[in-house]
């Protein structure tokens, strides 16, 4: 869904996607319109783009290959890891304490559920080579 800022001389900026394609009877009919805004400092006046993509534009055009199979596997199962390893009520102490002696760290994860992520795939890549 597009979001637009509306200020005291009409629309000043539009974000999004304005219009996507209507699927009917196992088939697209329309187009993608998106819209987007520059939001990074620059010198440029041009910070507003509209783009129009056909309605197939994410359709894939390659079969899925084993390797990203594997890599939905496995985020399949470390999120399901995490999950449980947050509401293990033998573990969260631990994991609390080990997570704040690596968060200053240089290489240290700064959110908890980045370091279980993170401890959980390594298991995970440990557990299937």
């Amino acid at each position: 869904m597009a979001k637009a800022k509306v200020g005291a001389a009409g629309i000043e900026y539009i974000q999004g996607a304005l219009k996507r394609p209507k699927k009917e009877n196992g088939h697209n009919h329309g187009n993608y319109l998106i819209a987007t805004h520059r939001t990074a400092a620059t010198t440029s006046k041009d910070c507003q783009r509209l783009y129009s993509f056909d309605a197939d534009r994410y359709k894939r055009s390659t079969p899925v290959s084993t390797h990203e199979l594997d890599i939905r596997i496995r985020f399949v199962t470390v999120r399901a890891m995490v999950q449980a390893r947050k509401e293990d009520p033998t573990k969260i102490t631990a994991d609390q304490a080990a997570f704040l002696a690596q968060k200053d760290l240089a290489s240290g994860r700064k959110t908890m559920n980045a370091y279980l992520w993170y401890v959980c795939g390594q298991e995970y890549d440990s557990q299937n080579g």
